[in-house]
């Protein structure tokens, strides 16, 4: 709490008369150590400069610490539980849906700071941040989506984008699911064209470059240490072009979530599948009382009968034989008032937590503690230092060079709100706000 009136204050005591652009920059999986630490022989001439100039933090994020939730809570100020937003990929159990994320804005159960500023009579443009297909009041809106990747993609986003977008002028737009640094350079430019041409009130983007790269070669990589380079070019490329146009501009950098090294797999669907909680048809799942739903490094734990005090029972007898085992990696495993006092979904009955150097698996079959080619992943319990998430924010009234330490990812939102001149109705927020 003391933290989040810090924040108001910071972000809040001096706002100028009348509001200002806000520029919100999302980059996926950036650790504040990234920008923090000036030994690191990181090159952030950009981010360090915003961040010596305005008001930074570590952030602790949401359960789970993956991208689609923490971006709804960044753009909303509440948690999982209440925004809807309960995972990157929907509920699937019988894995029918093509690996289906919430993509659909539709899927938010509260406010987003889009709604309130364009309810507002702000003018609003996003780029690429997650959960935004179909939102409401934009200006100019180029969502999130994906399906194979293929040339219908790109057909894809031309329907669900803004009539217009993406503009000609800045070239070809990435295909949603291009997450390399060249998409994000790609739509940079794009974003940077609908700045000069929107000149909007408030402006969305996301990166997403170097989560992909911890991913494929893990934190603290050459490839990925290089990857946030060039994306630390794209956000002074992207400020430039927003102060070019208005010099009040308040620059607001965010991230998710944190990353961490990953080597080994548990594997929660053998132990469920023995205890006939799963039941399969071959190599396929054909119906269940219980099953994971994995989250990079946790998994909730979802029943076909919510109510059945038995079938909780036996889940729980499970999960703690699993736990006892050293070879599942195994950290802890939250029970239902657990998961409400941490703000996760109130759909999961248990959540399960792997230690560091493990993440879930999916696989059907196997044992635990099998090698993973994933080499970073984040996912795991938003108390986990590893998982903090960044924020810089720059502009006028915003006191330079100050540190808030550690901060709750909720009081982002409803600081930006108030920088945009506009509230959250939904915003879980300390009183003096």
């Amino acid at each position: 709490m003391i933290r989040i009136f810090a924040l108001t204050a910071a972000l809040l005591a001096t706002l100028p008369a009348a509001a200002a652009p806000v520029l919100m920059i999302a980059i996926d999986g950036l650790r504040p150590q990234e920008w923090q630490r000036r030994d690191n022989g990181l090159d952030l001439p950009n981010l360090r400069g915003l961040a010596a100039g305005g008001t930074s933090a570590a952030v602790t994020g949401v359960l789970p610490t993956v991208t689609y939730p923490s971006h709804t809570t960044l753009i909303t100020g509440t948690t999982p539980r209440q925004h809807g937003i309960a995972n990157n990929l929907t509920f699937d159990p019988l894995r029918g849906n093509a690996d289906g994320w919430y993509w659909y804005a539709s899927d938010i159960k509260a406010q987003t700071l889009w709604q309130a500023a364009a309810h507002a009579g702000r003018t609003v443009v996003n780029v690429h941040w997650p959960v935004s297909v179909g939102v409401a009041g934009l200006t100019a809106n180029l969502p999130q989506i994906w399906r194979t990747g293929m040339a219908d993609d790109d057909k894809l986003m031309a329907a669900l984008s803004t009539p217009g977008q993406p503009l000609a002028e800045a070239g070809p737009y990435p295909t949603g699911k291009d997450e390399s640094i060249a998409g994000d350079e790609g739509r940079t430019k794009h974003a940077i064209a609908l700045l000069r041409r929107v000149k909007p009130d408030f402006a969305t983007v996301y990166l997403t470059g170097f989560d992909h790269e911890q991913h494929e070669a893990g934190p603290d990589s050459p490839a990925a240490r290089a990857v946030l380079v060039r994306i630390d070019a794209a956000v002074g490329q992207l400020v430039a072009a927003a102060r070019a146009i208005n010099p009040q501009t308040t620059v607001v950098v965010v991230s998710d979530h944190g990353f961490a090294p990953t080597a080994r797999t548990t594997n929660l669907f053998v132990p469920f599948i023995k205890a006939g909680l799963i039941r399969l048809n071959g190599n396929a799942i054909a119906s269940w009382d219980a099953i994971p739903w994995t989250a990079g490094g946790s998994a909730a734990i979802r029943l076909a009968r919510p109510n059945d005090a038995a079938l909780r029972a036996k889940v729980a007898a499970v999960l703690a034989e699993v736990a006892a085992d050293p070879a599942a990696g195994i950290d802890r495993v939250l029970d239902s008032a657990a998961i409400a006092a941490a703000g996760g979904t109130a759909d999961a009955a248990f959540w399960v937590n792997c230690q560091p150097g493990w993440l879930m698996g999916g696989k059907l079959d196997g044992v635990q503690g099998e090698p993973t080619t994933t080499k970073g992943m984040h996912g795991y319990f938003p108390d986990v230092p590893a998982m903090r998430a960044s924020l810089i924010a720059n502009g006028p009234g915003i006191s330079a060079g100050r540190d808030l330490g550690v901060i709750d990812m909720r009081a982002i939102a409803p600081a930006v709100a108030a920088r945009l001149g506009v509230s959250l109705k939904d915003a879980e927020k300390p009183a003096a706000f």
